[in-house]
């Protein structure tokens, strides 16, 4: 009898310290999570509380943690140069993830969605228009990237700046111009506009320095001299060989264009800069003159009248 008497006792106590439990921690606990935001459009009640932004939280760390595996996964085999490309596309592709995670998440937990949207449709269309250049810069990184019409190390020229790519990302891209200045170039001008890449193919290009003599002058000699100061200059690549062409019976002189390849065309400046340096010892030496620009002008006296 005191046995059964001592079990009912505790189990009568048990089942009050569980309903004090329900009430107090687990009341408050549910008070807690219901705390938050709550108004109504029209006739729609929302309610965004802490419960909902705990939840939002919870699916964030999901999701990173999915998408970390996803990348780690894809990219185990990759070299470094693709792997860079790759992460820096998986941000833009992370960010609308995120997005989605969001709403999905929201229109789980209860949330009526469509009404967030679409009372936020102004602010999107506001968004979205002040942002149009950034997503085009983006755009244009995938591009990049994707197509690979651009490399860490290529030579390019854009509105009339040389300059070597040292950094490609998402939204813009870094090169050195040959002042050893950095010039940043957003990517929507790779998609909108002419780019002149000198070493998307290989690096050795062909170079020009023209140049033009007297009327009577030796086209002989000049053509000899022109071949042998290219020829003699270091940087210049001794096959394919030098060409010299005669193009054309100015005004004024004779103009003459020595080619040459070089496989530094980032350095191309210094280069033609010690050719026309030599040109211009070698034509003094032979008597060769590089003429000023000539005009006749004629005077016819007034008749008298």
């Amino acid at each position: 009898m005191i046995q059964e008497e001592v079990k009912e006792t505790v189990k009568e106590g048990a089942e009050k310290v569980k309903d004090v439990i329900e009430e107090n921690v687990w009341g408050t606990i549910q008070d807690f999570l219901n705390l938050g935001i709550h108004f109504k459009t029209g006739n729609t009640p929302i309610d965004f509380t802490v419960g909902h932004l705990l939840l939002v939280i919870l699916a964030f760390i999901v999701a990173t943690a999915a998408l970390r595996l996803i990348r780690s996964f894809i990219t185990r085999n990759m070299d470094l140069e693709n792997e860079l490309k790759f992460k820096s596309i998986f941000k833009f592709i992370r960010y609308i993830v995120y997005v989605i995670v969001v709403v999905i998440t929201l229109s789980a937990s209860g949330i009526d969605v469509t009404v967030l949207l679409t009372a936020s449709a102004a602010l999107f269309v506001g968004l979205g228009l002040a942002l149009q250049d950034l997503f085009t810069d983006i755009i244009g990184g995938i591009f990049i990237m994707v197509d690979k019409s651009l490399s860490v190390g290529d030579v390019i020229e854009i509105d009339g700046k040389v300059g070597r790519v040292f950094e490609i990302k998402l939204r813009t891209t870094r090169a050195l111009t040959r002042d050893d200045k950095v010039i940043i170039i957003p990517n929507h001008h790779f998609i909108n506009e002419i780019v002149f890449n000198y070493t998307q193919n290989h690096k050795t290009t062909r170079e020009t320095v023209k140049v033009g003599v007297a009327y009577g002058s030796d086209t002989q000699l000049v053509r000899k001299i022109l071949l042998d100061c290219a020829g003699k200059q270091n940087g210049v690549l001794k096959n394919p060989k030098p060409t010299v062409l005669f193009e054309e019976f100015g005004d004024s002189s004779l103009n003459f264009g020595v080619f040459f390849f070089i496989n530094d065309s980032f350095s191309d400046p210094r280069i033609k800069s010690e050719i026309r340096f030599r040109i211009d010892e070698e034509f003094r030496k032979n008597n060769i003159t590089i003429p000023f620009p000539q005009r006749d002008v004629h005077f016819y006296p007034a008749e008298n009248q």
